[in-house]
């Protein structure tokens, strides 16, 4: 066959013995050839001559008789066994469990011990095995895949369901772009890299989908939102592998539209679209957003003004998010207006266990539902997240909801204060409240707003 293609001729000869006709059959085939002419149109033969063939090797596979019931799951007596096997042509040689079977000229597709399996189970007879059920593991409703894996599918869909467009960047990024958000470590830089700007471990998804935003940017495509969900790295070791969801919104690309309309063009995007995207992953990935706390500031490679960290508790880091420092994307070469942010889905506490699966039953009060404005005046400095948190503690019963709906800052107030005001929804569970009731509730979330942040009732 490898002479055939060499040189581009096609023989009967190749056609049959690449195709695994015995070679051992060469001498006896033209004996009984030349006997054939003899017979029939007479003549004299000359001498017959083998050149090329130095004689067939016969291969033996070590045969474990148990692999039989191994692999077809039936009982095929030991003499059953041999006896096929011999009368196929192959030279079983032994009398332990394990024997020695020489392979035969003809079958050069018999290789080893799981092919002499099916030739014993071809004559024995495939039909004898019986068919077995799939092994139940009582999982009908069962969990299959990890809590990761489920918090993954859920941030991508989330994500997608707010306009953007998921984006798989490449896991290795120049060293410069590595050093600017945190990583650039000796343990993380490739020791062959498949080119020169792909040098080192991402420390960060931001840095890939910066550029990416940037070359939709140079094709024409200003407003363009992206996002990924992959892992980042922290050092070579198994657990300094993170898994993040990151995103990245760039021009006018916010949740309601882009671009320019009749009704209004939309404005640039800001820190408040990604703190929105954060908030929307983590919530998706089961993170309690009622009990998040926002902190001012971010990393180095945000604008320290106009970004924020999010965490559960002082320790627990869920994710930054801001606009980018004009010295970032000056270093990415990458222009704005642009945001982003990163929410580490592996830092998500695991939900408490439930004894049931069932939901809950559906409980509606059957009383009227009431919403009470409060104005405080606070420092400059406290944050409204605070204010809110100190009037939802006031009765964990009553209130189910506090929004802020103005915020006001005027030389009226004094120097360094501001106004605050909030809506209270409170829902009454067991009785109708009498005005006595929102009046003890009402000093209630005062007293606590006080205690907690300073403010007072503004006149």
């Amino acid at each position: 066959a490898r002479t055939g293609r060499t040189l581009g001729i096609i023989t009967d000869a190749r056609y049959r013995f690449e195709r695994g006709v015995d070679p051992e059959f060469m001498v006896p085939g033209v004996e009984l050839a030349t006997k054939l002419v003899l017979d029939f149109c007479g003549g004299t033969p000359t001498e017959m001559e083998v050149a090329g063939y130095n004689g067939h090797k016969a291969k033996v596979v070590s045969f474990p008789l148990s692999e039989v019931k191994r692999l077809t799951g039936i009982e095929v007596p030991k003499a059953e066994s041999l006896d096929i096997l011999t009368r196929l042509g192959f030279e079983p040689h032994g009398t332990g469990d394990v024997v020695k079977v020489k392979v035969p000229s003809w079958r050069p597709d018999v290789d080893g011990k799981a092919d002499l399996v099916e030739e014993v189970m071809r004559i024995h007879g495939v039909d004898n095995i019986a068919p077995q059920p799939l092994t139940s593991h009582d999982a009908v409703n069962g969990r299959i895949l990890t809590t990761l894996q489920v918090r993954t599918r859920s941030a991508k869909r989330a994500l997608a369901v707010r306009g953007m467009m998921e984006a798989v960047t490449w896991s290795f990024i120049p060293a410069k772009h590595a050093e600017l958000f945190g990583g650039g470590q000796t343990e993380l830089k490739l020791a062959n890299p498949i080119a020169a700007d792909m040098s080192d471990m991402r420390p960060s998804l931001l840095p890939g989908l910066l550029s990416a935003a940037q070359r939709n940017a140079d094709r024409g495509i200003g407003d363009v939102a992206l996002f990924e969900v992959s892992g980042t790295y922290e050092g070579d070791a198994a657990d300094q592998q993170r898994r993040v969801a990151a995103g990245v919104r760039r021009g006018t690309a916010k949740l309601d539209g882009s671009g320019r309309s009749w009704a209004g063009n939309a404005g640039p995007v800001g820190v408040f679209d990604a703190k929105a995207d954060a908030i929307a992953a983590l919530e998706a990935c089961g993170a309690p957003v009622d009990r998040l706390q926002i902190e001012p500031g971010g990393p180095a490679w945000y604008h320290p003004g106009r970004s924020g960290t999010i965490k559960l508790g002082p320790k627990t880091v869920l994710g930054t998010f801001g606009e980018f420092h004009p010295k970032t994307l000056e270093a990415l070469d990458v222009s704005g207006p642009i945001c982003g942010f990163e929410v580490y889905v592996d830092a998500v506490p695991e939900p408490k266990a439930k004894p049931t699966r069932t939901k809950p039953k559906l409980e509606l009060s059957p009383f009227q539902a009431v919403k009470r404005d409060f104005a405080f005046v606070v420092d400059r400095t406290v944050e409204a997240g605070t204010l809110v948190r100190a009037a939802l503690a006031a009765d964990k019963k009553l209130v189910t909801g506090v929004s802020v709906f103005d915020v006001f800052e005027g030389a009226s107030l004094g120097a360094a204060k501001k106004s605050i005001a909030i809506e209270v929804s409170i829902q009454p569970v067991e009785k109708t409240l009498t005005d006595e009731d929102f009046e003890a509730l009402a000093r209630r979330i005062v007293e606590n707003v006080n205690k907690q942040t300073g403010g007072v009732l503004r006149a």
